[in-house]
């Protein structure tokens, strides 16, 4: 039997065995776990001289740890796999003379330790007690007391980890009965052998310090995984201690052989699991003392590799961070005691002790040059000021600490948001250091805000004098100021606008709003009165107009800093860097959509210092531009991005045009100066872009923008808006924008290659032509139509153009009837084109679903602004049978709830509408507005309502499909309130007996639905669907 079970292995584990072969081979092993006796072939197979090939022997071992892991062994078999294990393992690692051919290789050596470990599990509690007895037996040779067999040390050491992943290991899943037996393991071990193996962990490390890095680097690990469960006091003595101690202090660490790590770095990771090991928090810190964390941090940081060499490239990156770790969790660690101690007891006392000496430790590696080692300390930072914010008024112990700290603490934040001496700013070698610099300051702003939160006089304070100082050095002699130190201040300064707009801006009435914002106010008048934007360096440039932008309410209270700000501004849009002229764009409208009616006098000298960045010249978007891994500061440079960012210049354009100061005539001067050469521009590339030139298409694209972006700016101006503030244009320039809305429209007309380019740029531009043209677009908007909604446009164009078509019947209500009754067939007929396109993928069937709810929500906007009756006028009764088809249809799909829901709205708001006056009890007689309407309402809408859930694939309990049989519960109320008791009757006799409803359930549902409000009948509609669907 062994013969042929070996054998099997071979061919099983053979990649050139025949196919037939190798396949029966399988089937049998995997049936070998189910025999009785299959322990007994493989413990015979692994031990067998001469040895089995090493796959065999793994495999044999496989089946009998399976065997002793299933429980079905009896005491005797287990005795039997326990002795001859054992007598194996004093063969092979118990004499430090055994030949290295011997030893097993290491996926063995955790195979024997696994098997070792699951017989652990069976007898240790009553049938092998000597357990760790036996195996600390393999770690000294048979004529020596010490432990001096590093091949039994070494595999003594796997089997304790081994055991510490069987029974403690947190990220194992396990059933009540395992963590029972995990749980009983663990209390026999601190019982009975937990000082043994302390004492064991101690003579290793005390003879084999300095020999072989391997024993002393697996103790360790050891140590640290078992001390997260065994009680602390058993296992770490003071002679454990003082030799942990000794690794991390030692000047010459060696290292680990087989992954290069310094073993002072293994012992620093032992004292961090030694220290998360969960516990009380006083005894947290009794544990602090007596391991002298802050001794060790103290001396690490006075050593030659963090001390001597900190300012040089052989810094000890890795050892900085590893003790940093180690000083984060221990001041967590005194926070979380301090959080819960009572003020003036010994817990009090002694964690505020340790707090004041372990501070200063963690504030070297916050302000370490590495943003790495700073990262992690800020996580026990920020502990600490989250408990000064909560107990610095209620205890006066913590209120001292937070007065004494919280300054020290916002310097290092302070100093630590400066860029360093080795950094650049906006060098392209540099972009991955820079973005990971942002993300750092954005963390130090947290705790910047947290120190706010506790003493906002100091953050002030300190804010305040860091900025102003700062300025003032600037002025004295702005050669000798770092452009890093003008960065930070004006970075800082940004920031403080959080407490300094807290109360919605900086004046009320003329007054400062808060403390804060005088403070800021200050900050503002020395920017403008340094001249800070005089600097040479880009990324000061940039933060100053981000600050002028952030805080334009300066501007309009100080008005008389506004020209020398926008001059300031033109040299940057004109920045040679792109980063700054791009950005210096977008910020420039935003600057002058705020300060719009103080810059009336100086438009027209602004339009000309802006006249050489407008002429557009449109470039082919390559691959490269198109990539997605691109990096922000390379995006900035694609010809797309560049144009988007061009078209702030054209909006702001338009908001100096329309400058409070500026006369009608000269708005009409200065569109007229932008607009000109955008037509002429588009002229000449029409004939080409009619012949299917790429590049004279994508010119065109661009020019309709610019023109829809200069229309967008002059005027935020909505039809029909209760809530704009700004008025509708003067007629004579609103006649200019016609000009602009003709040229469109004849370029919408006469391209008639890649127009779906086209279709966008002039979709774009209609929207916001309509803020400037009013009703004057309304004649307009056949052609409007006929142009974007072509019979090559897609669903998805067609979906926003019914969208832009809402707000234009939405802000013409009064005036639109007659265009909107010659346009309706021919609209809904595309409309209906398009919805009856089978969907061919995904993205197409999410565009014809937003199709459908587009139609919908047109339908819903002619309903509800009172223009129902261009439904069924002459012009469109003929189409009306459509209308009410295609909502049928899309009331019934069971696949698209959310249209479901709308057609049902749609249904209810026509029941509403045309259903007449409701039914009283002095005149029952329906009186539909629309004669015959309350018949069409019972034998078309009614129906409807039982159709959706008698669908073969609706789902009742579908929150989306309740929702719409709550929509539908609601038509029928409204046809009930229009019809009264004729729908009843209707309900009783036809529709609800010919579904084969009982009589008691009709009888319910009509008491309900007569009586009931609209809510409690939606409830009870939705509760009797979903019991008929069970």
């Amino acid at each position: 039997m062994e013969a042929q079970v070996e054998n099997a292995i071979e061919i099983a584990s053979n990649p050139n065995a025949d196919p037939t072969l190798k396949s029966q081979a399988l089937d049998f092993i995997s049936q070998l776990p189910s025999e009785p006796q299959s322990w007994r072939i493989g413990l015979s197979l692994f031990i067998r001289e001469p040895r089995c090939s090493e796959v065999v022997r793994h495999t044999c071992l496989d089946i009998v740890n399976n065997a002793v892991r299933s429980e079905r062994l009896d005491s005797q078999a287990l005795d039997i796999l326990r002795d001859n294990l054992l007598e194996y393992s004093r063969g092979i690692y118990g004499t430090s003379n055994a030949g290295q051919s011997l030893i097993d290789s290491l996926s063995l050596q955790n195979k024997i330790a696994q098997t070792l470990t699951s017989l652990f599990v069976c007898l240790y509690p009553t049938r092998w007690l000597s357990f760790f007895g036996d195996l600390l037996g393999l770690t000294s040779s048979s004529a020596s007391s010490t432990r001096d067999n590093a091949v039994g040390i070494i595999f003594f050491l796997r089997i304790l980890i081994q055991i510490h992943d069987e029974i403690a290991d947190v990220f194992l899943t396990r059933n009540p009965e395992e963590r029972r037996k995990s749980n009983e393991l663990k209390d026999l071990i601190r019982e009975r052998d937990a000082k043994t193996i302390s004492t064991a962990w101690q003579d290793i490390l005390s003879q084999w310090r300095g020999r072989d890095p391997r024993v002393n680097d697996l103790c360790l690990a050891t140590i640290g995984r078992w001390a997260s469960w065994t009680d602390i006091s058993l296992i770490i003595t003071a002679t454990l201690r003082d030799l942990l101690l000794e690794l991390v202090t030692s000047p010459a660490p060696q290292s680990n052989q087989q992954n290069n790590v310094p073993l002072r770095e293994t012992a620093l990771t032992t004292l961090n699991e030694i220290l998360h090991k969960k516990m009380g928090s006083d005894y947290k810190l009794e544990l602090i003392e007596f391991l002298k964390i802050r001794e060790v941090i103290a001396h690490l940081i006075a050593s030659p590799a963090l001390a001597d060499l900190r300012a040089t490239s052989q810094y000890d990156t890795d050892l900085a961070e590893s003790v940093a770790q180690l000083a984060n969790h221990s001041l967590s660690d005194i926070v979380r005691a301090l959080e819960t101690a009572e003020d003036q007891g010994p817990v009090m006392m002694q964690g505020v002790s340790q707090l004041k000496g372990f501070l200063p430790l963690v504030l070297r590696f916050f302000s370490d040059e590495y943003d790495e080692i700073c990262s992690t300390v800020i996580p026990c930072l920020s502990d600490l000021l989250t408990l000064f914010r909560r107990k610095e008024k209620s205890s006066p112990v913590i209120h001292e600490q937070s007065t004494n700290m919280l300054g020290p603490v916002l310097d290092a934040v302070i100093m630590k948001m400066r860029y360093d001496e080795t950094s650049s700013w906006g060098n392209e070698d540099a972009q991955t250091d820079e973005a990971e610099f942002q993300e750092l300051r954005k963390r130090l702003h947290v705790l910047q805000q947290a120190v706010a939160a506790v003493d906002d006089n100091l953050f002030q304070d300190k804010i305040s004098t860091v900025v102003i100082s700062t300025f003032d050095r600037f002025q004295r002699d702005s050669s000798q100021v770092d452009w890093r130190d003008l960065d930070l201040a004006l970075y800082e300064m940004y920031l403080f606008g959080e407490l300094g707009l807290k109360n919605g801006g900086l004046y009320s009435k003329t007054r400062p709003t808060s403390p804060a914002a005088e403070r800021l106010i200050a900050m503002m008048f020395r920017l403008v009165e340094c001249q800070i934007a005089s600097s040479t360096h880009a990324a000061v440039q940039l933060q100053y107009i981000e600050i002028c932008v952030r805080y334009y309410h300066f501007f309009d209270d100080n008005p008389q800093f506004i020209s020398s700000t926008l001059e300031r501004f033109i040299l940057f849009v004109h920045h040679d860097h792109v980063k700054v002229q791009t950005r210096s764009w977008y910020l420039f409208l935003r600057f002058v959509k705020h300060i719009r009616h103080h810059i009336g006098d100086v438009a027209q000298t602004i339009i000309q210092a802006l006249s050489d960045l407008l002429p557009i010249k449109a470039e082919i978007p390559d691959e490269v531009s198109d990539n997605s891994d691109m990096s922000s500061e390379e995006n900035q440079q694609t010809p797309s991005a560049r144009f988007d960012s061009q078209l702030h210049l054209y909006e702001a354009i338009g908001c100096i045009c329309s400058a409070r100061g500026v006369s009608v005539d000269n708005q009409v001067i200065y569109i007229r100066t932008v607009i000109s050469p955008l037509f002429s521009d588009l002229e000449a590339h029409l004939g080409p872009a009619k012949n299917g030139d790429e590049l004279a298409v994508m010119q065109v694209h661009h020019l309709i923008m610019a023109l829809g972006t200069l229309a967008r700016g002059f005027s935020d101006w909505t039809p029909a808006s209760l809530t704009s503030s700004s008025k509708p244009p003067a007629n004579q320039v609103s006649e200019e924008f016609s000009r602009t809305s003709e040229a469109i429209l004849l370029a919408l007309e006469s391209v008639n290659v890649n127009t779906e380019v086209i279709r966008a740029a002039a979709r774009f531009s209609f929207s916001r032509l309509v803020g400037v043209l009013g009703s004057r677009i309304l004649p307009q908007l056949p052609r409007w139509i006929d142009g974007l909604l072509s019979r090559t446009s897609s669903k998805d164009e067609m979906a926003l153009f019914m969208r832009l078509l809402d707000q234009v019947v939405y802000g013409f209500k009064t005036e639109i009837y007659n265009i909107l009754d010659t346009l309706l067939t021919p609209l809904l007929e595309r409309v209906f084109a398009g919805m009856a396109e089978d969907a061919t993928g995904t993205d197409d069937e999410i565009q014809l679903a937003e199709l459908k709810r587009e139609y919908l929500s047109f339908l819903l906007v002619v309903l509800n602004n009172n223009l129902e009756a261009v439904l069924v006028s002459e012009t469109n009764q003929s189409g009306f049978a459509n209308v009410i088809s295609t909502i049928e249809h899309l009331a019934k799909d069971a696949s698209d709830f959310p249209t479901a829901k709308l057609a049902f709205t749609v249904l209810t708001r026509m029941a509403m509408t045309w259903g007449g006056p409701d039914v009283q009890a002095n005149n029952p007689s329906p009186q539909p507005s629309l004669p015959g309407f309350d018949h069409f309402m019972m034998e078309r809408f009614s129906p409807l309502c039982w159709a959706l859930p008698s669908q073969p694939h609706f789902d009742a309990k579908d929150a989306q499909g309740k929702q719409a049989m709550g929509e539908a519960a609601s038509l029928q109320k409204a046809i009930f309130t229009k019809t009264g008791d004729r729908y009843l009757s209707h309900l009783r006799n036809h529709e609800l007996s010919s579904m084969g409803m009982d009589s008691g359930t009709v009888d319910e549902y009509l008491r309900v639905l007569s009586s009931s409000d609209v809510k409690a009948f939606k409830q009870y509609f939705q509760a009797l669907v979903q019991r008929s669907n069970r």
